[in-house]
């Protein structure tokens, strides 16, 4: 019996001294910033729709992640993450396991476009119209 426990000790003194982590890690390669976010849109009121954001540093270059989910006219949710580095922007749709990576084409006012091949997202404040070809689908901002 005095075996057991002092097997049982030995092996929960080892494992608890063997699992300390140390949260220094190397600053020097990547540093992250995670955080909810909320945006203010052109009338000064708080956007609460955004789901996530995150701003990520590597090697002195800054990329920044917006995600949100926004609603097609037919009930689909679609996410959605526009992604800003120092060489482009890019607009992922991802739905049903597939995502579409868009660039960023051009901006004007208040609507910036992203295309690929025969694919055009024409991006407003809340909303995203996707068009391919003849078809046209509408996304809508939403909260989940």
């Amino acid at each position: 019996m005095k075996k057991v426990i002092l097997v049982a000790a030995s092996v929960t003194f080892l494992f608890t001294v063997s699992c300390k982590k140390s949260e220094g890690g190397n600053k020097e390669v990547i540093q992250s910033e995670s955080s909810e976010s909320s945006y203010v849109d052109n009338n000064g009121k708080i956007d609460s729709t955004s789901t996530a954001s995150s701003m990520t540093e590597v090697n002195g270059e800054k990329t920044e992640k917006i995600s949100n989910i926004y609603k097609a006219t037919d009930g689909t949710l679609v996410k959605v993450i526009f992604e800003t580095t120092p060489k482009e922007s890019t607009l992922s749709i991802r739905n049903n396991n597939k995502t579409f990576i868009l660039k960023k084409t051009g901006a004007a006012g208040n609507e910036t476009t992203y295309t690929k091949d025969d694919m055009t997202a024409k991006v407003t404040q809340d909303s995203i119209h996707l068009i391919q070809g003849n078809n046209v689908i509408e996304l809508k901002k939403t909260k989940i």
